[in-house]
């Protein structure tokens, strides 16, 4: 199976908010929902999809495993309760959300219970998030390329990892862009406003866009159905050089995820 190139990010977003938006996103075409353990809001994206007129086939669900939760005798079962609380009896990707703090539970304790899931058939893919590019080497030599459909980590014009996405493409590993709208600086910004008149779009299709055209699969997320269905667009709109070059000129490396005792040594 192949990764959609586009999704619906949940994290920040709890109780009736998240509700509310899985169910706007999928009525307007939305066919990817992405969360997380740790975002505690499982449930609710569970009850939205389950009272959806969506079938669970049509889905592709992404949950990430907490670091708290990496051991092989945590692992599963705590996979095993995000299908409940998801309303589901399988996963389409199962994620590493961050490595283990200090490497406390050993990457192939962590990786052998993953793939001890998907042949269980509690998810079909299995992946990482967040990792360098050592520790991305680190997963390859463990689990095999074949075996990670994703490394889920943060790039945005501001951030465009460019070390990382070149040792990924290098090694045939998948990306996903998160934070590609970077907490909707991206609307703001002169340069993407420019190109987005141009194009006759928005700022944050242009965002979207510049990461799409690179092959990185998106999730923005949003409370809001306009921005949904305007987010939906950006697939259809494609950039020149020109564009392309004047986006390249937005890096300045900020980064906007990176939890104190959690993240690790960037690159």
């Amino acid at each position: 199976m192949t990764l959609p190139a586009f999704g619906l990010g949940t994290f920040r977003l709890k109780g009736q908010t998240v509700i509310d938006s899985v169910r706007s996103a999928l009525d307007v075409g939305y066919r990817a929902i992405d969360t997380a353990q740790i975002y505690e809001n499982e449930a609710e994206v569970g009850q939205a999809i389950t009272e959806s007129s969506v079938p669970r086939g049509d889905l592709f669900l992404t949950t990430k495993i907490w670091t708290d939760n990496l051991s092989k005798e945590k692992l599963i079962p705590s996979l095993q309760d995000s299908l409940k609380k998801l309303r589901t009896d399988h996963m389409d990707l199962t994620l590493i959300h961050w490595p283990s703090p200090g490497g406390a539970v050993p990457l192939a304790e962590s990786l052998e219970a993953l793939l001890e899931a998907r042949q269980q058939g509690l998810t079909r893919q299995i992946g990482v998030s967040n990792f360098t590019i050592a520790l991305l080497g680190e997963a390859i030599a463990i689990a095999g390329q074949e075996n990670i459909a994703t490394n889920q980590v943060e790039i945005s014009p501001y951030l465009q990892n460019r070390k990382l996405v070149a040792f990924a493409r290098e090694q045939g590993i998948h990306l996903t862009s998160y934070m590609t709208l970077a907490y909707g600086k991206t609307v703001q910004d002169p340069v993407l406003q420019q190109i987005a008149a141009k194009h006759g779009a928005t700022a944050a299709q242009v965002a979207l866009a510049w990461a799409l055209q690179q092959g990185f699969s998106v999730i923005p997320s949003s409370t809001r159905r306009a921005n949904l269905e305007s987010n939906l667009k950006a697939p259809a709109l494609r950039l020149d050089d020109e564009d392309l070059a004047g986006i390249a000129t937005l890096d300045r490396g900020e980064r906007l995820a990176n939890p104190d005792g959690i993240a690790p040594q960037w690159d």
